[in-house]
């Protein structure tokens, strides 16, 4: 059966789901476009004449420039677990059912939640025109789940200076520290993932589907434990003091102004 949705649409070309976000101005995760996230993802793995799925933007500079503050600000902890829980444990479990392979078409600034949602896919491939970034620390948050996915792929103390420093950083640097898969031009980038999306899908589905389960197993098993850690460290962080001030001051367009560091 058809669906629509608010913030984003779903087709399938041969062979190949592109689900396409679109919520402008930057993607934002509200609770709304997480929970079509999560429904679309549960289409294509039931979708048979899907076997392989690109997740996408319409928006030419934005891929997904993270959360929705409106979830943080001044919400009770409870409210934000619920959200986190969703992010984190839902989309990573949703995109291990998926049962296909899964690429993330990363067009242009990616921060914060948009990281979690292109590292959830089975491989970033990027215009030279994107950029990644992890700025949590800026509002006083957290960049929790990535304490567990970032070591492991660029090494710890390359991490340590990613996420705690909080700056961007290009396309072609994310190539070079192994986070994405292939930089191509900005006008190739939805022909080059198509093709990639294509070789995917002429294989034999039943082999992939099997093929890409042991891969997970073999390389996310431990990752999915930490998750529900990420969640805890992410809910304690975001209703603090640093936090909710860093929040109010991105919203005002200020600098913010710490609060004095607690006693140890």
């Amino acid at each position: 059966m058809d669906r629509s949705y608010e913030f984003l649409t779903y087709d399938v070309s041969e062979r190949v789901a592109e689900i396409t976000l679109n919520r402008p101005p930057v993607n934002a995760f509200s609770l709304v476009l997480l929970d079509e996230i999560l429904d679309v993802l549960a289409r294509a793995r039931h979708d048979s004449s899907a076997r392989a799925v690109i997740l996408r933007s319409a928006l030419p500079k934005i891929f997904c420039a993270g959360l929705d503050l409106d979830i943080l600000l001044g919400q009770p902890m409870g409210e934000i677990r619920k959200f986190l829980e969703k992010l984190y444990i839902g989309l990573w479990d949703a995109q291990y059912a998926l049962g296909k392979p899964s690429i993330a078409a990363v067009n242009g600034a990616a921060r914060g939640g948009g990281m979690t949602l292109g590292i959830s896919c089975d491989m970033l491939v990027a215009s030279e025109k994107a950029s990644f970034g992890y700025p949590e620390l800026d509002s006083g948050l957290l960049p929790a789940i990535h304490f567990t996915h970032l070591p492991r792929i660029v090494g710890r103390y390359r991490a340590f200076e990613l996420l705690f420093s909080g700056r961007s950083f290009g396309a072609e640097e994310a190539r070079r520290l192994g986070l994405v898969a292939e930089v191509t031009a900005p006008d190739a980038l939805w022909d080059r993932c198509r093709e990639i999306a294509g070789g995917f899908a002429s294989r034999a589905p039943n082999s992939m589907r099997q093929a890409r389960a042991a891969f997970h197993r073999a390389n996310d098993l431990d990752y999915r434990r930490g998750v529900a850690v990420a969640v805890e460290d992410f809910c304690n962080t975001a209703v603090t003091a640093d936090a909710q001030e860093g929040l109010r001051a991105f919203v005002e367009k200020r600098q913010p102004v710490w609060p004095e560091p607690e006693e140890r």
